[in-house]
């Protein structure tokens, strides 16, 4: 055998570095972010965390046991500007401070987002004062979402879901379907902006259109958590759906 060959060592991959927790049954976020982040110097690393193939309230907090293992399968030696927990309603009903205890405990970042602090985010830099919630769950699901929006005191007027329970399935949802759920909110007259939620909702194509016919703000969890992740690591975008990213 001969001797080692020398080598050099360079730097990380990407001048910026992205973490993102994807459910297991989710099948969209990935593909989002990888469209939004798709830039040379923005390195995107992905780990998946265990979650039901039904979504109820006991399902999404159970993922809490999973998340520093799910966090910490992320490259040890990366230093990342921001990871993400890719779940609303998980993140609603387990707690933002403790999402970003559970992740940051086991992994290196400077910032650790999820969509429901995204949202709120984006709502406040849009100064946004009643939103109408497009949901896939059941209302058990869907229920706590409007009511850490109206916590932090935003008027959530109506909301409409899809009463779906099964996870396979909200990937499925046409996105013409979530499109004509955004306007007949809209058609009320008494919001301020649209938000829809679910990481596994397919909403990227559909958020441009919503604003064209509304004239409100459309918002979508994938899109609010990519614009708080960009945000806070500093990271540029080559596609960004929405008036949000010129906030």
């Amino acid at each position: 055998m001969r001797p080692n060959f020398p080598y050099q060592l360079t730097g990380p991959i990407g001048a910026k570095t992205l973490g993102l927790i994807v459910l297991q049954t989710d099948e969209t976020l990935e593909q989002d972010f990888r469209r939004i982040f798709a830039m040379p110097d923005v390195a995107l690393h992905i780990t998946r965390v265990p979650s039901g193939d039904t979504v109820t309230p006991d399902t999404l907090t159970e993922m809490r046991n999973h998340l520093p293992s799910a966090a910490a399968l992320l490259p040890p030696a990366a230093q990342f500007g921001a990871v993400g927990y890719g779940c609303t309603s998980g993140s609603t009903l387990i707690g933002p401070e403790t999402v970003a205890a559970l992740v940051g405990g086991s992994v290196r970042t400077h910032m650790v987002s999820n969509p429901l602090s995204a949202a709120l985010a984006a709502l406040a830099a849009l100064g946004i004062a009643r939103v109408g919630i497009v949901s896939p769950y059941i209302a058990s699901v869907a229920g706590p979402l409007a009511d850490a929006f109206r916590a932090a005191g935003h008027q959530v007027p109506h909301t409409l879901s899809f009463g779906e329970e099964v996870e396979e399935r909200v990937a499925r949802i046409d996105p013409a379907s979530i499109k004509a759920a955004a306007l007949d909110l809209a058609a009320t007259g008494d919001i301020d902006a649209v938000f829809m939620s679910c990481t596994n909702l397919r909403t990227l194509d559909v958020i441009t259109e919503i604003e064209a016919e509304t004239g409100l703000p459309a918002l979508s969890s994938n899109q609010v958590l990519a614009w708080h992740m960009a945000r806070g690591a500093g990271a540029y975008t080559a596609w960004a759906p929405g008036r949000l990213f010129s906030c």
